[in-house]
């Protein structure tokens, strides 16, 4: 249960800033509020670790340049129909980074190296919710209204990444024990 906290951890603070702007906005109804605060808790978290001397992995990176450069976007244009379309271009490019073998290291606790290959897996699998979400996002957008896309998309991006978390976890434990348990078997014989 502490690798599963851990890892969920990590998660989390990898999807702070979205989970803050979709908070805020859904609150608020205050889309400029939404973006600004989304837009300085990124570069808050990426201060502090640089602070810190704490490694920054390529996805925090790409989550920043995303959020600033989104968000700025969003200011220049005031123009609604972008600020729903491009969580799009951010599902394909956080798809195309997922793609990159390995990439789901930095979040396996050590103990996890001998299901790295199942890990890899799920990093595929990983991408291809990405794009999924990006698909779905395009049709929600252009047939939604703004509130209710933010409450669909909300739930939807939330929903989705917890269950596929839980499914990855529930999974890898499983090959884990069985993997032990085979190597233990052929020890002793």
């Amino acid at each position: 249960m502490k690798n599963l906290l851990s890892a969920g951890r990590v998660l989390a603070l990898d999807l702070a800033s979205t989970i803050l702007f979709l908070a805020v906005y859904l609150l608020s109804d205050n889309l400029f509020l939404a973006v600004g605060l989304g837009m300085a808790l990124g570069v808050a978290q990426i201060a502090w670790q640089f602070h810190r001397n704490q490694p920054i992995g390529s996805l925090q990176w790409l989550s920043v340049v995303l959020v600033l450069a989104s968000g700025t976007a969003t200011f220049l244009t005031h123009d609604p129909t972008f600020v729903m379309l491009k969580p799009s271009a951010i599902y394909c490019i956080v798809g195309l980074v997922m793609l990159k073998r390995g990439w789901m290291n930095r979040y396996l606790p050590e103990r996890a190296a001998p299901v790295a290959d199942v890990a890899t897996t799920f990093g595929y699998v990983w991408a291809g919710l990405m794009f999924a979400s990006a698909a779905l996002n395009i049709v929600l957008a252009l047939s939604l209204e703004p509130k209710s896309w933010a409450a669909a998309m909300s739930a939807w991006g939330l929903v989705s990444k917890i269950g596929l978390f839980l499914i990855q976890y529930g999974w890898m434990t499983a090959v884990g024990r069985r993997r032990a348990a085979a190597a233990a078997t052929l020890a002793t014989t």
